[in-house]
């Protein structure tokens, strides 16, 4: 008879979950395994909000496992590390991002790779190794493999930052995989939401030209003043796509919801790249002609490895590029996922654990 949640594991948890599709959080009692040679122990102190945590509350990928405990945005302080552990030390600010395993034997693995692992473990819901289902970040404490944990730089704010451990490498990875990084490039990110506005900040660190391309034309001002974006297309506008078609060298298309591909195709430079990160429910209209008389590419990519993502914090951390969040209460969490199902927040939500989330 399979073990409950609350018994399963010799470390007493609390947190806030999701118990079927419903998505409506509410206190959850639950465990977490003992700290191994090779483990980490810390207290988390906040986790981010992420898009891809309410479309796994509700289970609309079907992956969901219930109860669900999201949150792979995870910072904290390290309270006990494993004999073996030399990464880190008890008291050290780390964090957690997407992945808390891998079979660190393939060759995504051995190079570096671990977002392309086929065995990889993902932060909650999903199967560990040990047959156990994985609780993420909405809680008071993780326990993770020294391999995943992130060592955080000193004098970078843990609350503000948190987001980027998803976010962040989100956008970083294919912006510097794609050659996308490189100063004078014209570069299209579509969508200034949770993504978008993190992907703005890190194309405009690395030098390039930057287009915002957005339905919005109310997030111009902020996309040019606050996040200093070069130009700003509607993409609902057609003069105005019209007269940006063939500038881009690339695009990084953050929204998750369907839209059509044909108008940003049309944006790109021979040889271009189209990267979708967001990640839309129902397929895409992928239109051909395009992308043959062109030369042009669509590509997809996923979070990134654990060395890269430990690049990506120590390359934030020397540009001071944060995203934009609002701190919240554990409590407020089904308010604050209503209000992300609308796109009712700049730009991310940090829930404030240390402060708010009690035992019950």
């Amino acid at each position: 008879m399979a073990k409950s949640p609350e018994t399963e594991h010799p470390i007493v948890a609390y947190g806030w979950g999701a118990r079927d599709t419903s998505g409506v959080f509410s206190p959850l009692k639950f465990s977490r395994r003992a700290t191994g040679e090779n483990d980490v122990q810390f207290k988390v102190l906040y986790c981010g909000v992420c898009h891809s945590d309410l479309h796994m509350a509700k289970n609309e990928w079907g992956l969901s496992h219930y109860p669900i405990v999201p949150g792979h945005e995870i910072v904290g302080e390290v309270t006990e590390v494993g004999a073996k552990v030399k990464k880190v030390n008890v008291g050290d600010k780390v964090g957690v991002g997407c992945l808390v395993g891998s079979c660190r034997d393939c060759g995504q693995c051995k190079s570096d790779l671990e977002n392309y692992c086929p065995k990889q473990v993902q932060t909650y819901s999903w199967v560990y190794t040990d047959g156990t289902i994985t609780y993420g970040g909405y809680s008071n404490l993780m326990v993770a493999d020294e391999h995943f944990i992130i060592r955080w730089p000193d004098n970078f704010p843990l609350d503000i930052g948190a987001p980027l451990l998803c976010a962040g490498v989100t956008t970083y990875s294919p912006l510097r995989h794609f050659g996308l990084d490189k100063p004078g490039i014209s570069v299209g990110i579509v969508g200034l939401g949770g993504l978008g506005h993190v992907a703005v900040k890190f194309a405009k660190a690395f030098g390039t030209k930057v287009t915002v391309i957005s339905t919005s034309l109310s997030k111009k001002k902020e996309a040019i003043e606050n996040f200093g974006a070069d130009e700003f297309l509607v993409s609902r506008d057609p003069e105005q796509m019209q007269a940006a078609a063939g500038t881009l060298d690339g695009i990084l298309d953050t929204v998750s919801a369907v839209h059509p591909i044909m108008p940003l195709i049309n944006l790109l430079k021979p040889n271009g790249k189209l990267i979708l990160v967001g990640a839309p429910e129902k397929p895409l209209e992928l239109p051909v002609f395009p992308l043959i008389t062109g030369r042009k590419t669509i590509s997809g990519s996923a979070i990134g490895g654990i060395k890269e993502t430990q690049e990506m914090i120590d390359f934030a951390a020397k540009h001071n590029i944060l995203p934009d969040v609002e701190m919240i209460p554990i409590d407020y969490l089904n308010t604050a996922m209503d209000r992300l199902a609308k796109s009712d927040v700049k730009y991310r939500f940090v829930i404030d654990i240390e402060k708010s989330l009690k035992p019950e």
